[in-house]
């Protein structure tokens, strides 16, 4: 638009688009009072800003790129205020079991511990290996394998235990711990 007073340039923008802005925002907002609400709420932020209004070649795609902005604004206030069924169940967050949360002490008490126990920890119950596996890449008898895996997961359960005071319930469960930071690795 040709560079005129901004009061101007905002009147005549207006007279020239209002009534196809009015069409614009009713076919998205079925309440008319809400419509015109919205329309003056356009009208509103030209007039604040005359200037961004007129400084563009297209003063019409100004006025709807703001209608088009305050219908995204409306609608995201509506969505966030929908009223909940007061009949649909509560969501339920399922909460991690205290011994799925203890992983985050794993790694550290893991380290800690003898070579030894850390690879018949880490191949047997971590890797998934069979004992009888176990025993076949150690070089030992299924007995002695058994031993050895039964030892380090005992130690590794002291270790859990005392590093990150451990507690078990009734049934041997592991209920509760206070976590500890992994090692740092070492220079």
């Amino acid at each position: 638009m040709p560079r005129m007073n901004p009061m101007k340039c905002v009147d005549a923008a207006w007279k020239a688009h209002e009534a196809e802005l009015m069409r614009f925002i009713a076919a998205r907002l079925p309440d008319r009072e809400e419509a015109r609400d919205l329309l003056q709420e356009v009208f509103l932020r030209a007039l604040r800003q005359p200037d961004a209004l007129c400084g563009v070649e297209n003063p019409r795609a100004w006025l709807f790129q703001v209608a088009r902005n305050l219908l995204i604004d409306r609608f995201r206030l509506q969505r966030q205020q929908l009223p909940l069924d007061e009949d649909w169940p509560a969501a339920e967050i399922p909460e991690v079991p205290p011994v799925d949360r203890l992983a985050d002490c794993l790694p550290r008490v893991l380290g800690e511990l003898a070579e030894a126990d850390r690879e018949a920890i880490r191949l047997c119950d971590i890797e998934g290996l069979s004992q009888q596996e176990f025993a076949q890449r150690q070089g030992l008898s299924l007995a002695a394998a058994k031993s050895r895996v039964q030892r380090a997961r005992r130690r590794l359960r002291a270790r859990l235990v005392q590093a990150c005071q451990v507690r078990f319930d009734g049934e041997g469960q592991v209920c509760c711990f206070v976590p500890r930071p992994p090692l740092l690795p070492r220079d």
